[in-house]
């Protein structure tokens, strides 16, 4: 099949608005993260106290994990609404909607009073604002990938599409951070009582900054193209689900593994490293901040990588990688050792930053230009449900119900042949490549109209 005028590779943008559009992708997403991943880290370390009281530390924190996987199980929406309005509309308003969203419920968790003040009205708002944080984070992750890969060199995608995967280390190392020196400056009775409220409300200020990065953007010259060829979608959605239902299943079978391995070494790793090592809080962190630093880094190196050698294998290799680990991590740090534990942390996070590198690009080339936020997000978000939420869950369900290591590194290994299945079944196009997999159902045409 021909190319349609939108499939066509528009021409490359000035530099200067590749580089704008590289650190709105960064940054925005960063940001965005830094909302989510403060309450991970919250989650793990004092909501389990604070609004599900329990004289079972475990049945705690069980709850508190429940509540990080309401911004996972809510993620698809966020892929439905703002991944079918992105294709339609353009990405740009969507991606400063999002921003809004999940910067507003963060701000007004860090408000929320607790159990103790309000009874169980405390965790039932905790809950609906983690809700509204996961609708934002669904439908941001397609359109940052988007945002920066559209602009960029389409033989550059790996690159480029990898400033959005760099945005959740960067945020996650700020969010830790920030939570690190809080725990340093106030005693434990202070940063239970008010001190985690601190990282919560600083989100503020950090969205004004990414709204005044997102505003100065233009649209991506991709949707420009399709806008001035009239090759909107009409309904994205169906079109995904019955036109690229393969695309759309390699493209979520292959988040899964990388999904599952950060969730263990960012924030799960930090409940092991207190309970079961009898490490500080504050150690733990710090371990999970060196390994945040150094994706910074590693994770566009991974992508540009990806851009010179086959994206599949070197992803396949690293998810291969992923499943082998566990089994040298856990006896590492069976003694307690704070320097092994940051090394088994950081080499873990190497890993993932192979896999989550050329992630973005493998994912976007799965689908054609005209459904790519769509078929983006619906992926991004129905593999978090699968990956991602349940983990810390199945983590600590895992440990309390045997008491080894073992079945947790088995579940790990088990996701990754998950996500080698994916990638096997996904295309493996040339990286300058703009074409339709796929040709539009029967009866449809392009429209510009909104259904």
């Amino acid at each position: 099949m021909q190319p349609t005028a939108s499939s066509a590779p528009p021409p490359p943008a000035d530099r200067s608005g590749v580089r704008r559009a590289f650190v709105a992708s960064l940054t925005g997403t960063a940001l965005e993260w830094y909302d989510f991943a403060v309450y991970s880290a919250a989650a793990a370390l004092v909501f389990g106290d604070l609004f599900f009281p329990s004289k079972d530390p475990t049945t705690g924190t069980l709850l508190a994990f429940s509540t990080y996987a309401v911004g996972y199980v809510s993620r698809p929406l966020g892929g439905f609404v703002f991944g079918r309005l992105g294709d339609v509309i353009g990405r740009k308003k969507v991606l400063i909607a999002t921003l809004v969203l999940i910067g507003g419920a963060t701000l007004l968790i860090g408000l929320l009073p607790t159990y103790a003040t309000v009874g169980v009205a405390a965790p039932a708002a905790l809950v609906l604002l983690r809700f509204a944080q996961g609708v934002g984070v669904g439908g941001e992750w397609g359109g940052a990938v988007l945002l920066s890969s559209e602009f960029g060199d389409p033989r550059r995608r790996g690159f480029y599409a990898s400033a959005a995967q760099a945005g959740p280390p960067a945020g996650n190392l700020l969010a830790n951070g920030v939570l690190a020196a809080l725990g340093a400056a106030l005693t434990e009775d202070q940063f239970n009582s008010w001190g985690w409220r601190v990282a919560f409300l600083l989100s503020g200020l950090l969205v004004v900054f990414g709204l005044w990065i997102r505003a100065k953007l233009e649209e991506t010259p991709v949707f420009k193209a399709m806008e001035a060829a009239q090759d909107r979608p009409e309904a994205p959605l169906r079109e995904v689900f019955t036109t690229q239902p393969r695309a759309l299943t390699a493209a979520i079978l292959s988040r899964v593994a990388p999904d599952v391995l950060y969730a263990m070494f960012t924030v799960f790793v930090l409940t092991y490293a207190t309970e079961e090592l009898g490490m500080s809080r504050g150690s733990a962190l710090t371990a999970v901040l060196i390994g945040s630093s150094l994706q910074i880094v590693l994770i566009p190196l991974a992508g540009a990588l990806s851009d010179r050698v086959n994206r599949r294998l070197l992803y396949g290799g690293a998810a291969v990688a992923a499943g082998v680990w566990p089994f040298l991590f856990f006896p590492l740090v069976a003694d307690g050792s704070w320097a092994l534990l940051t090394l088994g942390v950081v080499g873990a996070l190497v890993i993932h930053s192979l896999m989550y590198g050329p992630q973005a690009a493998f994912i976007a080339e799965q689908f054609s230009p005209r459904l790519r936020y769509t078929g983006s997000s619906l992926a991004y978000t129905l593999a978090g449900i699968i990956g991602g939420a349940i983990a810390p869950l199945l983590f600590t369900t895992l440990l309390g119900a045997y008491h080894a290591w073992v079945p947790l590194a088995v579940y790990i290994a088990v996701t990754a042949a998950v996500t080698v299945a994916g990638l096997w079944l996904g295309r493996d196009p040339s990286a300058a490549q703009e074409e339709e997999p796929e040709p539009l159902p029967v009866g449809t045409t392009a429209s510009t109209t909104v259904s």
